[in-house]
C-alpha cells in the first residue's frame, strides 16, 4: 500500500536517518522506534505529505504521493502529536466537522469509545490534555480510511483506554487496513503483522 524508497531527512546541522526504505502492506503494523530525537516524528510527517523529505520519495499504491495528493489525503487518517481538533469545539462538534456524513448515533458511540461520554457539549479549550487527545483518537472509530498514520497514539491514556485501542488496530489491519505508528506501548502479536523500522541516533554533519 505505501512504500519508503531511500529517505534521508536534515534538520540544522544533522542527519535524523538516511537511505531509509520499507513498505506497509494491507494488513500490517508498522511500529517505527527509536530514541526521542532520532526523527519518528519527522518520518510520520513526510509519510503523511506535511513535510518533505530532503532525498528520496514516498510511494502510494506505487505512485508517488506528491503527484495525488487529494486520492492519498482522501485514503489517510494522520494524528500527530498536537490533538489537531478545534479548541472552541466541542468534542461533539470537533467530530461532525470532520465527518459531516456520520450519523449523529455514531458520533456518540466513538466518544463513548473514548470514554468521553458527558463531555460532549463542553468546549475542548476547557478539557485536559489527556480529554484533548481523545477527542482525536475517537476519529479512529469513525474513518474509513485505510492507512492510518499515529504518533503516539497511546499516550495519556488509562489502561482500559489502550486495550480498546489495541483492539481496534487489530480490527482495522484484519479488515485489510494498514498503519504506521510510533509508541512505548508493547504491541500485542495476534495474528496482524507487525514490522519494525528502528531509527538510530542522529548524525552530526
Amino acid at each position: 500500500m505505501l512504500a519508503a524508497r531511500n529517505l534521508t531527512c536534515r534538520r540544522d546541522n544533522r542527519t535524523l536517518f538516511s537511505g531509509l526504505s520499507f513498505s506497509v502492506s494491507a494488513g500490517e503494523i508498522v511500529h517505527v522506534d527509536g530514541a526521542n530525537g532520532a526523527g519518528k516524528t519527522s518520518l510520520l510527517r513526510i509519510l503523511a505529505g506535511l513535510s518533505r523529505a530532503d532525498e528520496g520519495e514516498v510511494l502510494w499504491q506505487q505512485q508517488r504521493i506528491d503527484r495525488q495528493r487529494e486520492v492519498y489525503h482522501a485514503s489517510l487518517l494522520y494524528l500527530g502529536h498536537q490533538p489537531g481538533v478545534k479548541a472552541v469545539l466541542t468534542p461533539l462538534e470537533n467530530l461532525r466537522f470532520f465527518h459531516a456524513d456520520c450519523p449523529q448515533s455514531l458520533l456518540w458511540q466513538a466518544l463513548e469509545q473514548v470514554d468521553l461520554s458527558g463531555y460532549e457539549d463542553v468546549p475542548v479549550a476547557q478539557l485536559s490534555a489527556g480529554q484533548q487527545r481523545r477527542v482525536a483518537l475517537a476519529r479512529l472509530w469513525l474513518t474509513r480510511a485505510p492507512l492510518w498514520i499515529l504518533d503516539e497514539p497511546l499516550t495519556a491514556i488509562d489502561r482500559s483506554g489502550v486495550e480498546a485501542l489495541m483492539a481496534l488496530f487489530a480490527r482495522h489491519t484484519a479488515q485489510g487496513g494498514a498503519m504506521i505508528l510510533t509508541t512505548h506501548q508493547p504491541l500485542p502479536f495476534g495474528k496482524q503483522k507487525i514490522s519494525l523500522v528502528r531509527l538510530t541516533a542522529a548524525e552530526e554533519i
